[in-house]
């Protein structure tokens, strides 16, 4: 069973995605939290699998609330998904670099939704190719400049490949007929880079990619 947080300040908001979630038969939403405060203290007390964090919220927001709960490290296993009204939203940014897993649009549709609760919960990133470029393009050299991540020099020339790949949103799938290797190949490269640089999971890699040099705005594999 997944065990779901939903953290949002509208209560329509909530009762919406809890109907629909509890309608699941492998979801289960297990607390509600209308401020980033509350997020943080529901999380601890009913240590979900997921949480859906809305951005924009009292007293503390979505994007600190998600540094809090991804910096406990009895927390390491919960997933955060950022909820966000605009695609191009200028926290998200900040929020997959904070520790978040991914995003959501918050008029996504209802089998999205499901859905995105299941791959955030099984590790996979939400990270669509179209949106997740143009976010990360438009906001990423506009963000605090932050300290070059260590690690580039660990990674192999394949898996700094890999890597750019990751941050353009391609899945293993994508990278391997990219690639020409096997999807298991692929997937071996991109879990061998995360244990390298660290990273909690894929969105943690396309930050990497850009905070890093790696790829940079604009850029395209082989161009």
């Amino acid at each position: 069973m997944i065990r779901v947080v939903l953290a949002d300040d509208q209560a329509l908001v909530r009762a919406g995605f809890r109907a629909l979630l509890d309608s699941q038969d492998d979801v289960e939403v297990v607390g509600e939290a209308a401020t980033g405060a509350e997020a943080i203290e529901v999380v601890r007390s009913r240590r979900p699998d997921v949480v859906l964090m809305d951005i924009r919220m009292p007293e503390l927001d979505g994007l600190a609330a998600t540094r809090a709960i991804v910096a406990e490290p009895r927390l390491e296993g919960v997933r955060v998904v950022i909820l966000t009204t605009f695609e191009l939203d200028e926290y998200v940014f900040e929020a997959l670099r904070a520790g978040a897993s991914g995003f959501l649009v918050k008029d996504t549709e209802p089998d999205d939704l499901v859905r995105a609760v299941r791959a955030a919960a099984a590790g996979d990133a939400l990270l669509s190719p179209g949106v997740t470029r143009r976010l990360i393009e438009e906001f990423a050299t506009h963000s605090r400049p932050p300290e070059v991540p260590p690690g580039l020099e660990l990674l192999t020339e394949r898996e700094r490949e890999i890597v750019g790949l990751v941050a353009q949103g391609l899945s293993n799938q994508d990278i391997a007929e990219r690639l020409f290797v096997s999807p298991a190949t692929a997937k071996t490269h991109v879990s061998r880079a995360m244990v390298k640089l660290g990273a909690r999971d894929r969105a943690q890699l396309v930050v990497f990619a850009y905070e890093s040099g790696l790829v940079r705005p604009g850029w395209r594999p082989g161009g």
